[in-house]
Formats: C-alpha cells, structure tokens, sequence
C-alpha cells in the first residue's frame, strides 16, 4: 500500500478545486488533488462556458451579479487566452414581461453593471439571427470561457508549483481521531491499488459530490441536484453571447465557443448522481424556446446534448430551484468535530477564482500560514497542456505548419499526429496512462461533426504505435469512448446526425462487433 504525506489534499478536479491547488501552490503550499474520474468530469465540464457579465442575476441576487462582473474582470485581464471577450445581448420577444423590459438599465445600474439599449436595427445588424419579433435589446459584458483550457493550464501552473494531480482516483474513506482526519483512503480505479494520504488539511471540492465526500467524514451538507441539459450546433451562430431579457429561466441563453455555439440550460430536480444524461423531451423544449430568441435554432444541425448537475446548497424550503442562489457556500467543520477539514460548493464557473481565494483563505489560517493571494495578480500562464481545447488550434496548426509528412487523425477538428504527440506528451506529464477520454478532455478529438467515428481507431492506433496500449485494450478504449460519445447523440438523433450515428454503428458494432451503444 502506497502512503503520501500533503499540507492539503484536494478532493475534485473541476474548475473550484484546480483554481485551489492553484492559488495555494502560489502560496507556497504543496497540494494533491485527487480527481475520481479527469479533469472538468463534472459541472465544470458540462456547462454553457458563458462568463457572465452578471446581468443575468441582476434583478434578483446583486452581490452574485457584482461578484460576476468583478470576477469576469480578472479572468479577462489575467486568461486572455481561455476568453472570448466579444460581448453579449439581452434580448427580449413579444410576449416577455414589459415591466422586467424597462427595469433592466436600472438592476444593472444597481449592480454596477455596464448596460446599453440598443436600437433593433442596431442589435439586428449586429446579430443578425436574432427574432424578427424582437421588442427590446440590450448590450451587455458577457463573454464566453474555454472551461477546458482553463481548468487544465491552472493544473499545470499547480504542478509545475510542486503539487500532484492523482486522475482516476476515488476518496472511499477518512480514518479520524482527535477531531481531525488523519489518512483519506483512495482507489486507484484502473488498478485496483489502494493509496493512503496523511494530509494536514483536506479540502472538499467535489462539486455535486460534495454531500457524499462531506458523509464520510461524518459532517453532512444538505445539497439539491439541478440537472441542466444543453444542445451543441454544428457551427457558430452568432459572435455575442445571446441572453433572453427576462429573469432567469430554461433555454434562455446561446453562447458561441469556437466554431460552435452551446444553447440551453434547464433546471430539473434529480434525487441521484447515478446516471446524468440529456432526453429528448428537454431537447425538443430548448429547442422551442431558445427559437424564439434565434428562430435558425429549429433548423439548425445538432452535434451533441450533454448534461450536468448544478449544486446548490439549500438553505430555505424551495419549490424552484432557480430561486435557490447561485453564490457559493464555504463550509469550515470544525462545527461538525472535524477540525481539518473544508468544503467549498455552489457558486458558478465565473466564480472559481473567487471560491479558490476565499478557500485558500481558510486553509492558510487553518495551517497559520501568512501568504497572500497571488491570483489577483498573477497571469494565468499558457501551457501545452491547455493549448489543443482551442477549437480553431487545428486548422490553424495544419494550414500555417504542413508537414508533407504528417496525417490528419482527426478529420472533422483537423488534428495531426504531430499535434496528438503534443496531447499525449502533456497528458504523461500528469499520469503515465493515457486514454481516450482523458484525451477527449484535453483537445479537440471526437468533438466534431462524426463524434468519434473515424477518430477513435485512429488514436488508438497511435497509441499502440507508441506502446501506450496493449493486447485487448484498445478495443475497450474504444468503446468507453465511443459510449460518452453515445449519451450525446441519443437525444439528438435526427437528419445528418441520425446519418452519422448509423455510420458509426454499422462501423463498430457491424465490422468490429463492438456493442457500445446503451
């Protein structure tokens, strides 16, 4: 049995918990971050990427619309990299509520929030997909965020701090006395191996498992599940983030990332963490009411639909869970008689930065360490690491670079096999294992049109080239890939992408009696 020794051992590798591992490596205090599965498997790695400008909450939650906008701020000025700061529009259609309409300059105003009418011809110039129904339009900050990129280069900046990222490693149990935990008990879950770490403090960042983490160690947090399921075009529709100018609701809001734009989200109650996936009655709901912002979203082609699960501690009795706040809880157990011991929950993407300091905060107290937080600062360094999320990074690289000697392994994202050897030699700095999904984190592959169909073999047969893969276990690769591929399509399966989805299938499951479809 393996045994580490940490300052502070983090339990999630989303946004929150790389933006810690971050924050105290700059500190000056070594960290181990233990992911269950890889980086951004959760919400972070599931949400719209919208960096919001905050007006989205203005009406309703203040303090989280300021905590936005100054946040956005930061992350504009430090990550240019991971941002595009191309802006947003409020827009309203007949039927939306009038009063909302004309108390809208002045909940962003209280907020300290820019905000510009816009005429309709001006807005329809500027976008020009937005509704001919359109009544009223407003001009707003928001942006739109890489989570990917963003998650992986503060993990890289970490490590190069001297922290460690353990990937596919699941917490199974705390070994307490004194009021303190002594050793968290881990699983390798591709090895089956056990590791024990002696941490000084843990800190819980595990997002929607944050409840679960937190009742292993004997101190409860009351959480409520919020799926949200989101839809993926084929192209890019508009240059701005588009917002639906009413409060808060369902498929209200489309966010261009790259060469694509992302619509949704929903907001529906689930009792268990089990099985988190997107159904074809919420497609077709944000289909019908993201058209009446852009009237194209019903005729457009759909790549992906992809699901997650917001986190949101509950406080009051609610009925609705957009009612609940979207700020973020930080919890010291010390009340619960465990004294090292942290969760950090809630919150929004926006947000991470904020969370990771005011985490960081307590840690340093905890340990009576004096150090002030970099992150304010501090620019976020670019990394190979991060560099291959980009969506357009291939084209660019295969156009500006050819090499007459290299292939494409991927055709729809136009990644060669020299930009795949970058992916895999990033990937080794941070696990020795390699594999598809992790590689699907970290870069452009299976994200196109096809969703893996050509890509898969291809990477698996690189890796075996470079002895990363033996006997059977490409095939099992291929499948565990495919079938994350699969919980995206299923909901989607109409025109082109039906096309697509029975090309793959005949290619798997007819000619290499893979049955990964379920």
């Amino acid at each position: 049995m393996n045994t580490l020794s940490t300052q502070v051992l983090i339990i999630g590798g989303g946004a929150t918990g790389t933006g810690i591992a971050r924050d105290l490596a700059l500190r000056g205090i070594k960290c181990i971050l233990a992911e269950q599965k890889d980086l951004n498997a959760g919400a972070s790695g599931a949400n719209h990427g919208l960096l919001h400008s905050g007006a989205r909450y203005a009406s309703d939650d203040a303090e989280t619309a300021s905590e936005c906008k100054e946040e956005g701020d930061i992350l504009k000025r430090l990550a240019p990299e991971c941002v595009d700061s191309k802006g947003g529009i409020f827009v309203a259609v007949e039927g939306d509520n009038e009063e909302y309409i004309a108390n809208f300059d002045s909940f962003c105003k209280r907020a300290g929030l820019p905000c510009r009418r816009l005429d309709i011809q001006e807005a329809r110039e500027m976008e020009p997909l937005l509704s001919p129904n359109m009544i009223a339009a407003y001009e707003t900050e928001d942006a739109s965020v890489d989570p990917f990129k963003l998650s992986a280069e503060n993990m890289h900046h970490a490590q190069d701090l001297g922290s460690t990222l353990l990937r596919h490693t699941q917490v199974v149990g705390f070994n307490k006395s004194n009021n303190r935990i002594q050793t968290a008990q881990l699983l390798d879950m591709r090895t089956g191996k056990t590791i024990l770490v002696e941490p000084e403090i843990v800190v819980n960042a595990s997002g929607a498992w944050a409840g679960i983490i937190a009742a292993q160690a004997a101190a409860p947090i009351e959480l409520l599940f919020s799926k949200g399921t989101l839809m993926i075009t084929a192209e890019r529709l508009t240059q701005r983030v588009i917002n639906r100018l009413r409060k808060a609701s369902d498929a209200d809001i489309l966010v261009p990332g790259g060469a694509v734009s992302v619509i949704g989200t929903t907001s529906i109650r689930i009792s268990t963490l089990d099985d988190i996936r997107p159904t074809v009655e919420e497609v077709n709901f944000i289909l019908e009411e993201g058209s009446q912002m852009v009237p194209s979203l019903k005729t457009t082609r759909y790549i992906r639909a992809y699901a997650g699960v917001r986190p949101l501690v509950k406080t009051k009795a609610v009925t609705d869970d957009r009612s609940v706040s979207r700020g973020f809880a930080l919890i010291d157990h010390s009340s619960d008689n465990v004294d090292n011991f942290v969760s950090i929950t809630g919150g929004k993407l926006t947000t991470f930065r904020l969370m990771a300091e005011k985490t960081s905060d307590m840690v340093c107290k905890k340990l009576n360490i004096k150090a002030p937080c970099k992150t304010k600062e501090v620019p976020l360094p670019t990394s190979h690491a991060g560099q291959w999320t980009e969506p357009a990074k291939g084209p660019k690289q295969w156009i500006m670079g050819y090499n007459p000697t290299d292939s494409l392994l991927c055709d729809c994202e136009m990644v060669s096999k020299i930009a795949f050897d970058h992916i895999i030699d990033a990937i080794k700095e941070q696990d020795p294992m390699p594999d598809l999904i992790g590689i699907g984190i970290r870069s452009r592959m299976g994200k196109g049109p096809c969703q893996g169909c050509f890509c898969s073999a291809r990477i698996a047969g690189r890796l075996y080239e470079r002895d990363m893969l033996h006997h059977d276990q490409g095939i099992q690769e291929i499948r565990a890939f495919l079938e994350e591929r699969w919980r995206g399509l299923r909901p989607i399966l109409i025109g082109e992408q039906l096309m697509q989805a029975e090309m793959t299938e005949a290619l798997y499951c007819g000619f290499m009696c893979l049955e990964f479809l379920k």
